[in-house]
């Protein structure tokens, strides 16, 4: 049973880091922004001024963990490429 709540915890958080990054690029976007630099700047850097504070994206990011971020987008990558 604890082996179902843990895996269930991590979809949900995954759907979290994915639901923010949309926001964030949407925010970005708004703004003018290259989402893709600005977000790689931010996840490099830990600069939270990377993220326009439009739409509280930087507020919704800083929320995260770098590192959930990050292992958001490798796992999304290695799953497009069927690894």
């Amino acid at each position: 049973m604890d082996d179902t709540r843990e895996f269930a915890t991590q979809i949900s958080s995954q759907n979290e880091v994915s639901a923010v990054l949309r926001h964030v690029c949407r925010a970005l976007r708004e703004n003018g922004y290259n989402p893709l630099d600005q977000i790689v700047g931010y996840l490099i850097s830990g600069d939270p001024t990377y993220i326009t504070n439009h739409q509280n994206a930087r507020l919704m990011i800083r929320q995260l963990e770098r590192d959930q971020i990050l292992d958001e987008l490798v796992h999304d990558y290695l799953e497009r490429e069927g690894i």
